[in-house]
């Protein structure tokens, strides 16, 4: 078990060997319907993730960050183009074949941390193993290994309201890696957290693609992540504009 990733800071990358391509979008668009017209939320975009890699999309708000992400957990469709996943267009999956994909190969960490709070951290953490119908025993225990690994094994029993901000960002972190992703969604994790904390939240993040194989994608308005990452994209008015 890898030590907790907590101490709040941010390393550059290391030399990395290439690895295969693990997610596509290919001239995936995405529109909604407003009073004044459709909105390309997501406009002509196309770009490979690749295994074990860590990528920061920034960007203004409402520049199709989110929605960029959502097409790339599978949570949304593309209006036109497509993504793969692992080769596979998600598009040609089931209703029964999404979910599980979902389910086994996708973790999400969001801003809003999203714990269930009469549940503790522990039951929190084991939800996605419990809805695979994954034995209670076995559920509990993996939660409480994939909260010692990111420095919660204490907090087990504390409920959301007893938790601290940081520490509810680290137990949604916990509960996207108990399923062993392959692809980890992390979409502002540090917007209702403090400068030290977010620190401490984007250390952990940045060391997924090593130490647990996750290609990492996180939305961010925290220009701090950039040292840590692989590549930072940035997005504007549905584009990707720049790569660095």
């Amino acid at each position: 078990m890898p030590e907790p990733a907590v101490a709040g800071t941010l390393e550059p990358p290391a030399a990395r060997t290439p690895q295969p391509a693990l997610l596509n979008l290919v001239r995936a668009r995405k529109y909604y319907s407003s009073p004044g017209g459709p909105v390309h939320a997501v406009d002509d975009v196309s770009v490979s993730f690749a295994e074990r890699e860590l990528v920061a999309i920034v960007g203004p708000s409402g520049s199709g960050k989110t929605t960029l992400l959502l097409l790339a957990a599978g949570r949304l469709a593309p209006d036109e183009g497509s993504v793969r996943f692992q080769g596979h267009d998600l598009a040609a999956l089931s209703k029964r074949e999404m979910l599980a994909h979902r389910r086994t190969n996708v973790g999400i960490v969001r801003q809003g941390f999203d714990l269930v709070e009469g549940l503790t951290a522990a039951e929190n953490v084991a939800m996605p193993l419990l809805l695979r119908r994954v034995d209670h025993s076995a559920a509990h225990r993996r939660a409480l290994e994939a909260l010692d690994e990111v420095g919660l094994s204490a907090r087990a029993d504390h409920i959301p309201s007893r938790l601290s901000g940081g520490e509810q960002q680290r137990t949604a972190i916990a509960r996207a890696l108990i399923s062993e992703p392959k692809l980890i969604l992390a979409d502002e994790p540090t917007g209702h957290l403090d400068t030290d904390t977010g620190n401490e939240v984007l250390a952990l993040l940045s060391v997924l693609p090593r130490e647990r194989g996750a290609s990492t994608i996180l939305v961010t308005h925290d220009t701090r992540i950039a040292q840590a990452a692989d590549r930072v994209l940035e997005m504007r008015d549905g584009r990707l504009t720049v790569e660095r």
